[in-house]
Order: C-alpha cells, then structure tokens, then sequence
C-alpha cells in the first residue's frame, strides 16, 4: 500500500508546456507515474510528451479522469491555479513553487478542506512511492520500495533519509515532501495519520526543521499512534535569528528550537535522532 499516490492515480500537470513543467513531466513519465494530461491557458489541442493539453482543469478532469495535480506555474499564479483544481474535484494537489504569498495559500488550504482535498506544499520537492509514482522534482536514484515511511519539510533532507533507508535495506512505502514554505497545505499531523492507517508502513521518520509550530502541532498524534515514529530537526546548530534555507525556517526568540521542538517531539513518544546514522539503529532496536 502507498498514501495519497500509487500507480493507479491520473495525474494531470499544471503549466505543463512551460520550462519546468515540460521537463518534469519527461521525468515523471520516464519513472513510470501515470501522467494523463496537463493545462495551459490559450494551449489548449497541444502534445507535451505525448499527452493531450487542454485549456482549463475542467476540461482536463473531463477528458482524461484526472484526479491528482501537480503544479509547475509561478508563485503569483498558484492561488486561481490550485482553487481551479479543487473545484473542479481533483482530491490531491502538489504545489512545487516556492514563496506563495500567505494569504494565498490560507485561502487555497480553507478551499481543500472544504472540498475534502488534499494540498502539499507551497515549495515542496513533492512526493513518491517508489516503483510507483513521482510528483514533483525528486531525483528517483534515491529511493526503493520498503516499510517505512517519510515525511519533511526539507526535499535534500528527503532525499538523505530515503538513501539512508535504501542503502540500510529498510526502503520506503511513500516519501512526502511538506514544503518549505510559511504557511503550509499539509502538516505533519495530517501525514502522520494517513501512515498510521497504511498497513505497510511499519514506521514513519519525520524530520522537521527550526521555525513555526508545525513540529508541536503533531505531538498529539504521535502520542496516539501505533506506528512508531522516529524524529529529527534541521538545524539544530542554527544560531538564534539565523533563516535556514526556507522562507518558514527561522528562530524568532525562545520559540522554535530544534532542541526545543525535538524534546517536544520525544516526551509524546517519538524516538529521537539527532544524524542520518541513527535512523536504522533505531529501527532496528523497533524489530521494524
């Protein structure tokens, strides 16, 4: 089993006809994601790679099935881009861009609750289930089919644990990129819970990174949770006030410590790692 994508979703891309979208969705294809399709406005009769462009979302659902997006359009467009989406019933959309204006995406997340879809991003390096599918721009070499399962905030985070996982012969059921963003169409709770539910999923890392209350938020499901959880935070020798990378990843005062945040993270249960190195012993120690 594998959360939110597998070899049977209809993927349609966003943008497909511009720079990024256009050589993703080469690369997603060639992984063998199931890409039905994508939009361009003004485009719309046009081949990418084989696949039919269509001028709106609606026209995309309609003509091929499409039920997941991943979206390859500049920030300022994101907002009408994903909204199209999820009114037109896709139920999972992948926003890659980075620095989405907040009000923006508190409007997008309000819009996916309503509608009972599911958004990760913005600035997410996306999400895989190896041997499966690929949504967004994670380089595939690192990944294999397995029984843990991943989610971070961070894709080169991403990357090393599913290589740490891979190399140590544990692999992964899906790996999922929250995004880097400040505000935030997933959070780590959300994920955390559909893992639980994943029958093949034995174990779940979570990395999270300094800054925001995101980590905290997912105290209450881990202490609920029968899937063990294994936890570590970007950051940790980050000076206070020093910005990390993301647009979200910045202490401000007391608040937002990796140390702080990784204490919280142990006390409801999860099992803490503070290299790349002690995620298999762990998992070991678990019998996972």
């Amino acid at each position: 089993m594998a959360i939110l994508v597998d070899k049977n979703s209809k993927v349609m891309v966003q943008g497909i006809t511009g720079g990024a979208g256009s050589f993703h969705t080469k690369r997603m294809i060639a992984y063998g994601t199931n890409i039905v399709g994508g939009t361009t406005p003004g485009k719309g009769g046009r081949e990418v790679e084989g696949r039919p462009v269509f001028d709106t979302v609606a026209e995309c659902v309609g003509g091929t099935g499409a039920d997941t997006s991943v979206i390859f359009l500049p920030a300022r467009f994101v907002k009408d881009a994903a909204i199209e989406s999820i009114r037109a019933g896709v139920k999972f959309v992948v926003v890659v861009p980075e620095h989405i204006p907040i009000h923006d995406m508190l409007l997008v997340r309000k819009e996916a609750m309503k509608h009972g879809c599911t958004v990760l991003g913005g600035n997410t390096a996306g999400i895989i289930t190896p041997g499966e599918a690929n949504l967004g721009i994670m380089p595939d070499i690192a990944f294999t089919a397995g029984r843990v399962g991943t989610v971070s905030r961070s894709g080169s985070i991403t990357y090393y644990i599913a290589d740490t996982l891979t190399r140590s012969g544990y692999g992964e059921t899906t790996c999922v990129g929250l995004g880097g963003d400040p505000i935030l169409g997933s959070t780590f709770d959300e994920i955390l819970a559909m893992f639980d539910a994943d029958e093949k999923t034995r174990a779940v890392v979570m990395t999270g990174e300094i800054g925001g209350v995101y980590e905290e938020r997912a105290c209450d499901q881990i202490s609920r949770m029968k899937t063990p959880v294994i936890a570590m935070i970007g950051g940790i020798f980050a000076p206070q006030g020093k910005r990390m990378g993301h647009a979200g990843a910045i202490v401000e005062g007391k608040m937002g410590t990796a140390k702080e945040k990784l204490d919280a993270l142990a006390a409801a249960g999860a099992h803490p790692a503070r290299t790349f190195k002690d995620i298999p012993e762990i998992l070991k120690k678990l019998g996972v």
